[in-house]
C-alpha cells in the first residue's frame, strides 16, 4: 500500500531528531590499544583503568601517533603515559603541572620514573594561575578531571583565584588551528560554581560548555562513555562512596582552522 507523500511529511517531522553533538563511538586505535596495555605501567595506575576507560575515551577524543600533546594538571601521569606511548615516538606529551604540586619528593619520584619510561615526555612546572604554551604548538590537549580547579582556591595547597577566562585564552592561542582539546569532569548540579568547585571538586557541564564557547573553541562531540545515574551529584568527589564512580562528562573540543 503506497502512503501520500504528506503522509511521509508528517512521519519524518514526528521522528525524533538526532543529538547533533552524540557521536558515534570509535573503536581505539591499535596505537592506544597497546598503549594502555603497556606491560610497564605502574600497578597503582592500570588499577583505575576499569573506571576510567582510557581506550575509550582517548579513542573518542581523536588522539593519534605523531601528534603534539598536552596532559594539563597531570596529577601522577596517569594520561601522560599513555598518551606518550599512543602518540609515539615522532610524537611528545607535555605535562603541564602547577609548580605548588611539586614542592613534595614524594611527588618528584613518579615522574623522574614515568620519564624514563617514556623518553618523549616532557615535564613543565608552571604557577597554578599563569599556565601558558608556545602559540599554535599543540594539536591536542587533556584536561583529566581539573577543569573545576580553575574556580577552586586554597590557602592550604597555595591555589590563588584564578581566572578560566585567562587560562582558556591562552590555550586557545597554545592549540594548533583544527586542535582537539578533551575535557573530562565530575558532574555538579547546576549554582554557584566557585562554591561548588570548593565544596565538591565538580562543575557544571554547562558552564565547561560556555567558557569553552566564549573563548572561540566548537564543542564537536559528547560522549555518555563515563555517565554514572547513581551518582546524585550531592558528595564531594573524594567521598568512598563515590570515589572513582562520579558521574563524568567527557566533551570534545576543537579551535577552528579559520
Amino acid at each position: 500500500m503506497r502512503r501520500p507523500l504528506a503522509a511521509f511529511a508528517l512521519l519524518a517531522l514526528a521522528a525524533p531528531l538526532a543529538a547533533p553533538l552524540a557521536a558515534k563511538q570509535a573503536a581505539p586505535s591499535p596505537a592506544i590499544t597497546a598503549a594502555v596495555a603497556a606491560p610497564d605501567r605502574p600497578a597503582t595506575q592500570t588499577a583505575l583503568d576499569e573506571g576510567r576507560k582510557p581506550a575509550a575515551v582517548l579513542a573518542f577524543l581523536g588522539l593519534k601517533p605523531g601528534m603534539v600533546a598536552a596532559d594539563i594538571m597531570a596529577g601522577a601521569g596517569y594520561y601522560t603515559e599513555i598518551m606518550a606511548s599512543a602518540v609515539g615516538p615522532n610524537g611528545m606529551v607535555s605535562a603541564f603541572e602547577p609548580e605548588q604540586f611539586m614542592n613534595d619528593p614524594r611527588g618528584q619520584k613518579p615522574w623522574a620514573e614515568l620519564k624514563k619510561r617514556r623518553a618523549n615526555v616532557a615535564l613543565i612546572p608552571y604557577p597554578f594561575d599563569m599556565f601558558s604554551a608556545a602559540p599554535a604548538s599543540l594539536d591536542f590537549a587533556l584536561l583529566h578531571l581539573v577543569y573545576h580547579d580553575l574556580y577552586w582556591e586554597s590557602a592550604q595547597f597555595k591555589v590563588p583565584r584564578t581566572d578560566p577566562a585567562a587560562f582558556l585564552a591562552e590555550l586557545f592561542k597554545a592549540m594548533k588551528p583544527g586542535g582537539i582539546v578533551g575535557v573530562v569532569d565530575h558532574v555538579a548540579l547546576p549554582g554557584e560554581t566557585r562554591a561548588t568547585a570548593d565544596k565538591l571538586h565538580r562543575i557544571d557541564p554547562e558552564t565547561v560548555k560556555a567558557d569553552f564557547k566564549a573563548a572561540g573553541f566548537v564543542l564537536e562531540g559528547e560522549s555518555d562513555l563515563l555517565r554514572m545515574p547513581s551518582d546524585d551529584h550531592a558528595k564531594l568527589v573524594f567521598d568512598p562512596a563515590v570515589r572513582g564512580k562520579t558521574d563524568r562528562f567527557v566533551f570534545r573540543f576543537r579551535k577552528p582552522k579559520q
